[in-house]
Formats: C-alpha cells, structure tokens, sequence
C-alpha cells in the first residue's frame, strides 16, 4: 500500500484522521487510503458548528462517482467549523486529504480520546491487513 500516512497525526480503523491543534481543537478528516478507495469525490456533506459528537457517531458523508461513505467522529467533543469549501471543490479530499480537504474541526471533550487512536504505525498495519 503506498498511501501517505502522516506520522504526527492519529487515525481510526474507519479511515478517519486527527490532527491536534494549537488552540486545543482538532482538524478531522478521510485518509489518503480511504479517499483512494473511494475515488473521484463529487460531494461532501461536513457538519454544522456547534454539534455534539460523541466517538464514533456518523457526522459527515463523502460521495464519490462509486458510493456514499458516512464519516464518523473519532472522538467525543463539540464541531468547531466544517470545511465550507468542499461544498464547491469536494476533489480537494482526493488532491490534498490532510491540508485543504480536512472535512471538520472539533473541540474534544477529553485529550486522551485523541492519545488513544492509532498512531501512524498502527494504521498503516490495520490498512494493510484490511486489504489483503
């Protein structure tokens, strides 16, 4: 599997990732192996500021020319801001899933949630496990 995965970020085995921020937030979005999987995205829904989340909840969708795929919080915390512009350019998921085509930040109700997922080395082993 030759997908990018960020060692500074966290991930989650539905293919989600998380990046913390200096203000304590964090950014959330698909893994390069996950928009890869997908292709050519058409659509994406992101939610709205000031939901709760709780981990695991289905809070985001992605379409592409092949399905629909609900995105789920990795965590437990409250949305900050989605990505307004992918309603006008989802592709950005596909050409830069870890800078412009982040889908939502969150205020995360506990740190620890974030310590807990997978690091990059463990993701990259889920990955390729799943796709054997």
């Amino acid at each position: 599997m030759s997908s990018n995965v960020p060692a500074e970020l966290r991930y989650t085995k539905s293919h989600e990732w998380v990046k913390k921020n200096a203000d304590g937030t964090v950014t959330v979005g698909i893994t390069d192996h996950a928009q890869h999987a997908l292709g050519d995205l058409v659509f994406a829904e992101t939610p709205e500021a000031g939901r709760d989340l709780a981990a695991g909840e289905a809070c985001a969708v992605v379409e592409s020319v092949k399905a629909a795929s609900d995105v789920y919080s990795p965590i437990a915390g409250q949305v900050v801001a989605g990505n307004a512009s992918l309603a006008e350019a989802p592709e950005k998921i596909n050409t830069d899933p870890y800078g412009e085509g982040w889908l939502f930040t969150l205020k995360p109700s506990s740190v620890a949630e974030v310590d807990a997922l997978l690091d990059a080395g463990g993701y990259t082993t889920f990955a390729e496990e799943s796709a054997e």
